[in-house]
């Protein structure tokens, strides 16, 4: 989900009122973001408190492997009751951190007999089992709960709600060609959105219901970008720039608004905080109760995001100020290429039968370029949609070599490197048939460094 697709964060084409009623009632945060926008190392990134690089599952479908610590292996430790109902997707080694899990399936999908992918079984939106695990909470127990939705992850399906919307009300942002085939995704990725939402409404009144919502703190959050083409898996605010409302009313001031800047990798050490558990050494993050309790507060100046494997190789880092982006491509001969879903998407089949016509125009065209800017550097707040690289613009060489070197540091500080070898891709860039090296199961990082 991208951080502005809800009514919260101002679009209103989208019908989501319980997200938005959550942002009335508590704290949107305005910069947050995630270290990474790729599933299932985000989701190993919140839990361990580690950039990805550092949790041994950077990549796509690598499972966190035994011996790292989690922050909910921690809560049940100290007399936390601890679940997980929808998506899953984080390795054998983590099942032991909770007490119950409702799992869905590892990727959300699986394949029918006719080889396309489909949602399993129930409705497909991997909330069906929220309220039967709020409802296994054994007696007055502390908890932490994990819902993990499977929407708005592809594959998308017609009529999956009673009102759906209609394809000329979706904003298409300026790197997407404004053509049918992309209106008609967005309204559907628009629809998935919605049906979470009313799951989250059901786990409201089920909290109401209980009369435990004043002292219950909730953090909703997205794990990765939109899925489509220059969203997820980049490190463009499509990517990685996530909503983040906390709503908690014992303590937060209800339509509070918090425009400081937040990670995801700061998250495990703030659930240690807010439940009296002391953070172990190994977590990078910085506790962000100070910006929960006061709208002002500030804790970091700047954050660090990543990008790895998934489906295709890659490996791009970035910083980001308050005001700037700078982005490096350390693979500048590899196409920006979207992930596996989003190149099967209509989406993106417009976009390269678009590109092939020269029918796009020079930001809707990168993610056929190649070769791709080393550098890149934005200034967001004059450019939201990262339209206009400055990285070759005299003016803002000092600005370049600033942000150049920060990114350096943090490279240095949290010890990230470059792989010896690069990783196969999964699929071909041209086709998105399957190649040679998609195996399933996928091998883990120590297998394939075998």
């Amino acid at each position: 989900m991208n951080w502005n697709d809800c009514g919260a964060y101002g679009n209103p084409a989208i019908n989501t009122p319980h997200i938005d009623n959550l942002a009335k009632e508590g704290m949107i945060f305005t910069n947050a973001f995630l270290t990474t926008s790729s599933c299932s190392p985000s989701r190993i990134s919140i839990l361990t408190g580690k950039y990805p690089h550092n949790t041994d599952a950077e990549q796509l479908h690598w499972p966190l492997p035994e011996g790292h610590t989690t922050f909910v292996e921690l809560l049940k430790s100290n007399e936390y009751w601890t679940g997980l109902a929808g998506k899953y997707h984080l390795g054998d080694a983590v099942r032991s951190h909770f007490d119950l899990i409702m799992e869905v399936g590892t990727a959300g999908f699986q394949l029918g007999t006719d080889g396309k992918q489909q949602k399993e079984a129930g409705d497909g939106s991997g909330c069906e089992s929220w309220i039967d695990l709020l409802n296994s909470v054994p007696g007055d127990q502390p908890f932490f709960l994990w819902l993990a939705a499977v929407d708005p992850h592809r594959p998308y399906d017609q009529g999956i709600i009673d009102n759906p919307h209609d394809p000329e009300n979706v904003r298409v942002p300026p790197y997407l060609p404004d053509v049918d085939e992309v209106r008609t995704d967005l309204a559907l990725y628009y629809d998935e959105l919605s049906r979470m939402d009313q799951y989250i409404g059901k786990v409201l009144a089920e909290l109401d219901k209980i009369n435990i919502e004043d002292n219950t703190f909730i953090l909703f959050i997205s794990d990765n970008g939109r899925p489509f083409p220059r969203d997820k898996t980049t490190l463009y605010e499509g990517g990685i720039k996530t909503p983040w409302i906390v709503r908690w009313p014992e303590k937060i001031k209800a339509g509070s608004i918090n425009e400081n800047l937040v990670s995801s990798v700061d998250i495990a050490p703030t659930v240690l905080s807010l439940a009296g558990i002391n953070q172990p050494s190994v977590f990078e993050g910085v506790d962000f109760t100070s910006m929960v309790l006061d709208p002002n507060a500030s804790i970091r100046d700047e954050i660090y995001a990543e990008d790895h494997w998934h489906d295709f190789e890659d490996y791009t880092r970035a910083i980001r100020t308050k005001k700037f982006k700078y982005i490096r491509n350390f693979y500048p001969d590899l196409p920006n290429t979207p992930p596996a879903d989003a190149f099967r998407s209509i989406s993106f089949q417009a976009m390269l039968r678009m590109n092939n016509n020269q029918e796009l125009n020079e930001t809707q065209s990168r993610c056929f370029e190649v070769p791709r800017s080393e550098e890149e550097l934005y200034d967001i707040i004059s450019d939201p949609n990262e339209l206009i690289n400055l990285a070759a613009n005299i003016k803002y060489q000092n600005k370049l070599v600033q942000m150049r070197e920060l990114l350096n540091e943090y490279r240095t500080i949290t010890d990230d490197y470059i792989p010896k070898e690069r990783t196969p891709d999964d699929f071909d860039r041209q086709t998105g048939f399957p190649t040679e090296h998609r195996i399933r199961p996928r091998p883990s990082k120590a297998e394939m460094m075998k």
